[in-house]
């Protein structure tokens, strides 16, 4: 086993499909034990990245070693260490859950016996046993998800990729794999994380990476992105939507930021920089007769760091994976 401290090290990987240049030099360091977060706008360059450093993708340019293990010259003990799961689950529909999971077993070296068991186990483990015997295709959303992520635990892997693991499934199945993932940390497996969902981010990553054209543009935890885009925000409502110009004015003078005029005709949110309070602007707002009806001040929340960060928001990942063909290279 390598002793290197790092789950990821990864230096300037570059790859392109024709003229589209997908990852464009990007460096990770990933520390072994917990998880690590990576965020981009659709088309980032997400999914690219995670399939070089799974070795299922030859780099154009770049070197990196997963727990010790360079890509290009020791790809087989890269990959008897990780796990990856896709977007998409990677199950027969025709089979039952128990049938996948033997399935493989058998195709890792298990006995039929040895298999059985740990489909078993597994199933039991994700909450699947009383569906063992039903066949995939009859499986809600949540319970696809739950059986690719047990298949891909057949082996407990020092290192898991997740690449968007609850992208699709109701909020109850997502809350279940927030836990399997928890879990299997607590268990000493490194993961990195892909997601379209920030609140995701918020909730399980030590530390995120944000991705966009490529390159990643950001990185640390999920406290100091936020601290990178101000100390907070100022949110509130007023009374008569018809004083929100007059308030927004008031609001610009005493704060010197720009305010965001919510969907909502009533609300506004201004962002506040470091030193800026907000008692200030309320008392203002009062001397001019403008009445709030509510208001919050409170940290950004991590989507408006990806905005701030991005200009855009997050969308769902179709990401650069449909650029790459049957021709790509395996490492």
């Amino acid at each position: 086993m390598s002793d290197s401290a790092y789950a990821v090290e990864a230096r300037g990987l570059v790859k392109t499909f024709g003229d589209n240049v997908a990852v464009d030099g990007i460096d990770l360091t990933i520390p072994r034990g917990g998880i690590y977060g990576v965020l981009g706008p659709n088309g980032a360059g997400k999914t690219t990245a995670i399939r070089m450093l799974a070795t299922l993708l030859r780099p154009d340019a770049g070197e990196a070693r997963i727990l010790g293990h360079d890509i290009f010259t020791e790809p087989k003990a890269v990959r008897e260490r990780i796990a990856l799961t896709g977007q998409f689950a990677s199950l027969d529909e025709d089979l039952t859950g128990i049938e996948n999971l033997m399935l493989l077993g058998r195709l890792l070296g298990f006995t039929k016996q040895d298999a059985r068991r740990r489909g078993k186990d597994l199933l039991s483990a994700f909450g699947l046993a009383e569906a063992a015997d039903r066949q995939v295709k009859k499986y809600s959303g949540g319970m696809r998800r739950r059986l690719d992520i047990a298949g891909s635990l057949i082996v407990t892997p020092d290192m898991m990729f997740l690449d968007e693991p609850t992208t699709g499934i109701d909020p109850r199945s997502r809350n279940q794999v927030w836990d399997i993932i928890r879990t299997l940390v607590a268990g000493g497996t490194t993961i990195l994380l892909t997601t379209q969902y920030l609140e995701e981010a918020d909730q399980l990553a030590d530390r995120i990476a944000v991705i966009d054209h490529g390159r990643v543009i950001a990185e640390g935890t999920p406290g100091q992105l936020k601290s990178q885009v101000g100390a907070g925000a100022l949110k509130l409502r007023l009374a008569d939507p018809a004083q929100r110009e007059e308030a927004a004015g008031v609001l610009e003078r005493n704060l010197g930021s720009l305010v965001v005029r919510e969907k909502d005709t009533a609300a506004l949110t201004i962002r506040l920089g470091e030193g800026a309070g907000a008692s200030p602007a309320m008392r203002a707002l009062e001397e001019v007769g403008v009445a709030v009806e509510t208001f919050s001040y409170g940290q950004p929340s991590l989507d408006e760091v990806f905005l701030a960060l991005t200009g855009k928001p997050a969308e769902t990942e179709n990401d650069d994976a449909s650029a790459a063909s049957d021709s790509e290279k395996v490492a």
